[in-house]
């Protein structure tokens, strides 16, 4: 797949911080290593044990840090005036080079020949927003501004000339606001970058800030990730579910269309001349893709007011394979998108983001759910891949985040046909339908040796060619495969032969009971027995010897299978009543025999 390429200078790379001296005449600064020293956080704490300066790092909320490598680099060595009133900087020897190869490159001079007050002096030039002392607090420049860039160019040196940062911080917990404390530093000013891995996980590198700070140095990660959330749209009970039926969790009939959702947020991207912007979505075989419901829309504030903007045909891609069960959504600039609709410029001409955006499309659960009701179910699951770029050796790079997975599922009845004595009888005929008066027809067809139900997604109007009437086989048989949770009315149409049909139709209510946690649900869960519990009963009306019977029988089910059983019961006929004597019984039997044998003589006689 292609990957958008960013502009140069437009990668998320690191976090560039200052920290100050508060008294003067500190000793020690960290010391460049061939390699790095790798720690892990501890209760979100990284303790160097070099000094007092330490740099907080909080991530932005509900994305948290765990996952996440910094790599420390400390560039100059900052020295405070008595009073707080002047700061200086001298260069760490470990980045000399690096400093003016890059600040030589912008003067037009051989880096033997830059001088040190010529780095800082240049990189003054860039500063926006000058202030004077060490407790002042300072402005930061924007995404898009030439200091931002230079320091994009440092680092970029620095890895050239294969120099490591001095620590390596690998976040393996946190404290309890998001944050980790990088602390026992020597005064200084530090690049922090964010190295992450980009793919497998949620991943973001962040976005380059500098600032003359205090000792205690906090900062926001700046840029964030995408995150998307998966929901499938339950049909039944959906005031029971709430937010109109849309969680994690459904049960569908056969060639009934499905209705999935993704709900995603924009990150801040600021930074980036373009970002790719795309769903990957896997499929279970037994759903179908339903392409042209696809609906892509972005909603946030435009100029003020809030605003819903729907992606045109052109303005995204369709990816799918043979079997429309994986297929990709891409975008490949939703940016561009986002700045011509959304046109919400703060102080530093940089655009807001956190548009949310909303994908639509519908599947259809397709014959091959047959193979494998109840459970574990069909699965669905989504992930986004996203513009990203940790290091500048990795031009369009892009990253994931972690599957999102929604589940649904289909039943089956195992009907048998028998007499009141458990004898299998072959012939009698059904029809299914959704009301007691048999108007609306739940339509069948006849796939090998078993019934699949029609949903009415799956045809336009009237009857659909393939419908037929359910036949009990040699053994009695006739299953129903494709069954959602509700309420159906088996109708008999007609008995086998020397059996009187049953006049009422039998009601079969199906029941599913869902795990409470229907918007937390994980993939592969729907195999145990937490996800759905199904339960079936049947209420039968009989007319036998002039009186109607009513009885409920519930029925047997098997929770792997999702499948439930049901008996359908003919009452064996009794003769009707006869009068005369057993002596005349005998005669006219006899007298039907005698004329048989007179019958096939005369016959003969004619041949």
């Amino acid at each position: 797949m292609k990957k958008k390429q960013m502009k140069k200078g437009k990668w998320m790379c690191a976090i560039a911080l200052v920290i100050t001296m508060i008294a003067a005449n500190m000793e020690g600064i960290l010391v460049a290593n061939a390699a790095s020293d790798t720690l892990s956080t501890s209760q979100g704490i990284v303790d160097l044990s070099q000094g007092d300066a330490s740099i907080t790092i909080k991530g932005n909320e509900g994305q948290s840090l765990v996952g996440k490598t910094f790599e420390i680099y400390q560039l100059f060595e900052a020295e405070n005036a008595a009073g707080l009133e002047s700061i200086d900087y001298t260069l760490n020897s470990t980045y000399t080079n690096a400093l003016k190869t890059v600040v030589g490159s912008k003067l037009g001079k051989e880096t033997k020949d830059v001088a040190e007050y010529e780095v800082l002096d240049y990189m003054q030039t860039m500063n926006s927003h000058m202030v004077e002392g060490a407790q002042v607090q300072q402005t930061l420049e924007g995404s898009y501004s030439d200091y931002r860039y230079f320091m994009e160019d440092v680092i970029k040196q620095i890895q050239t000339e294969g120099i490591s940062g001095e620590i390596v911080v690998n976040v393996v917990d946190i404290k309890s606001d998001n944050s980790i404390e990088i602390k026992g530093l020597a005064y200084g000013y530090y690049l922090v970058e964010d190295t992450s891995a980009a793919s497998g996980e949620h991943t973001a590198v962040s976005m380059l800030m500098t600032s003359t700070a205090n000792p205690e140095f906090k900062v926001n990660i700046k840029a964030d990730y995408p995150t998307v959330i998966k929901k499938i749209q339950e049909d039944d009970n959906q005031d029971t579910i709430g937010n109109e039926g849309w969680n994690d969790i459904g049960d569908f009939e056969i060639g009934q269309d499905v209705p999935y959702k993704y709900e995603s947020t924009i990150p801040n991207i600021n930074g980036y001349d373009t970002y790719y912007f795309a769903w990957h979505d896997i499929m279970d075989e037994a759903l179908t893709l339903q392409n042209d419901t696809i609906q892509i829309t972005l909603s946030g504030t435009a100029s003020g007011a809030e605003k819903t903007y729907s992606l045109l045909e052109t303005e995204y891609k369709l990816i799918t394979d043979s079997e429309d069960t994986t297929f990709t959504i891409e975008i490949e600039d939703i940016k561009a998108i986002i700045d011509r609709e959304f046109d919400n410029l703060n102080e530093d001409n940089e655009n807001t983001y956190g548009q949310d955006v909303v994908v639509t499309y519908k599947a259809t659960l397709n014959d091959k759910a047959a193979l494998d009701t109840g459970r574990p179910g069909f699965e669905n699951d989504v992930r986004i891949e996203f513009s990203n770029n940790p290091n500048q050796s990795g031009v369009g790079q892009t990253g994931y985040t972690p599957w999102d997975t929604v589940v649904c599922f289909t039943y089956r009845l195992n009907g048998l046909k028998v007499n009141n004595y458990g004898k299998k009888l072959e012939g009698a005929t059904f029809r299914l339908y959704t009301d007691e008066a048999c108007e609306n027809e739940v339509y069948v067809k006849k796939v090998a040796d078993r019934y699949h139900v029609m949903n009415p997604d799956s045809w336009e109007s009237g009857v659909p060619s393939e419908a037929v009437e359910m036949v009990s086989n040699e053994d009695g048989e006739f299953d129903i495969y494709g069954l959602d949770s509700g309420t159906y009315y088996l109708k008999e149409v007609s008995a086998p032969a020397g059996y009187r049909p049953i006049l009422d139709p039998v009601k079969i209510s199906i029941t599913t009971t869902f795990t409470t946690e229907r918007n937390s649900y994980v993939k592969g869960d729907a195999a145990g027995e937490n996800i759905v519990q199904l339960a079936a009963s049947a209420h039968v009306k009989t007319f036998t010897n002039g009186a109607y019977t009513e009885k409920d029988v519930t029925l047997e089910v098997d929770q792997e299978k999702g499948s439930m059983n049901l008996s359908v019961v003919n009452e064996v006929g009794n003769k009707l009543p006869i009068t005369g004597s057993g002596a005349m019984l005998i005669l006219s039997v006899a007298g039907i025999v005698l004329m048989a044998v007179a019958l096939k003589k005369g016959r003969k006689q004619y041949e």
